[in-house]
């Protein structure tokens, strides 16, 4: 049997032992070690990495400690409104969702999508429509309303602020999965709930093709975390994947030359995960951490935090 890879992030930034309390840290690497279990045996039955990818960020949507699904951040409106988006390194098959309220799993209706192929992006009430269409689950409003992000929205608020994510020291808890499969296919997957207090509907990299999300066989897989506005305009996930078709860059030298250079010197800060065609798999980030793992048919499973 060919072999297969699963990489998991739980988001970026400023992530420091200091801050973290070992409840606190115990509690990532068990939501990390279950989202890789969950898509490791999609992987181990012969599924493949799309299967394997939504999987994945389900479990980790399903968590409150990650700003995805249950965890999402309010919005100025004091709402949690959602985007995410997957895609197939094959075909070049993509899905995507933003401004979703409700859907209990936002990466299950990109999944959906994806396998539509009249739409590839869908937003907001159309968005929700669809969802109901294909009887995805819908949960209320409570579902998503944890104290925590209560709290955290009615600081923002009260200053006036827009947070990156769900603490001062600024983390990024987008999620994301990159994974290859025993047929050789590549998919990734991101999901998000965005920054709190954000206004003027504004969304992020999470849902957008080529800037948060992107898989191709021919080069690789990659789900990205960050402040988005700037990996919005890097490009960041098909910058990576043209270093290598087009420049014949590894992966580790894409990764670094677009994480490590380009958005340094952008003051972009965050990180991606990325896997190519050959089961290689990188963590690459600029930050002071990055929840992430990794799991393979030829992998030991490791969680991981700090730098």
């Amino acid at each position: 049997m060919k072999k297969f890879v699963l990489a998991i992030h739980g988001g970026a930034g400023t992530i420091l032992k200091k801050n973290m309390t070992s409840e606190k840290e115990d509690a990532y690497h068990e939501a990390l070690r279950e989202a890789l279990e969950a898509g490791k045996d999609i992987l181990n039955k012969k599924g493949t990495a799309i299967e394997a990818v939504a999987v994945a960020v389900s479990v980790m949507e399903d968590s409150p400690l990650f700003n995805a699904g249950k965890g999402s951040v309010y919005s100025n409106s004091g709402k949690n409104e959602m985007e995410a988006s997957i895609m197939e390194g094959e075909k070049l098959r993509a899905g995507a969702i933003a401004g979703v309220r409700n859907v209990k799993n936002p990466i299950q209706l990109a999944k959906s999508i994806l396998f539509d192929d009249d739409f590839v992006y869908l937003i907001g009430q159309g968005a929700e429509e669809y969802a109901d269409n294909r009887k995805l689950e819908k949960v209320a409003d409570e579902y998503f309303q944890t104290q925590f992000r209560k709290e955290q929205w009615l600081a923002a608020k009260g200053e006036g602020r827009i947070l990156l994510d769900h603490d001062a020291d600024k983390k990024f808890g987008t999620v994301g999965a990159v994974a290859l499969d025993i047929d050789g296919n590549l998919a990734a997957a991101t999901s998000t709930g965005g920054l709190t207090n954000k206004r003027y509907g504004r969304i992020g990299d999470s849902s957008v093709i080529g800037s948060g999300t992107y898989a191709n066989n021919k080069t690789c897989a990659i789900s990205c975390t960050g402040y988005g506005e700037f990996f919005l305009r890097a490009i960041v996930a098909y910058d990576v994947s043209c270093l290598m078709e087009y420049k014949e860059l590894s992966l580790k030298e894409a990764c670094e030359q677009v994480v490590m250079k380009k958005l340094v010197e952008m003051k972009g800060e965050g990180g991606l995960i990325a896997l190519d065609s050959a089961g290689n798999f990188e963590f690459s980030f600029n930050s002071e951490g990055m929840y992430r793992g990794v799991t393979g048919s030829e992998l030991d499973l490791k969680t991981y935090i700090y730098k």
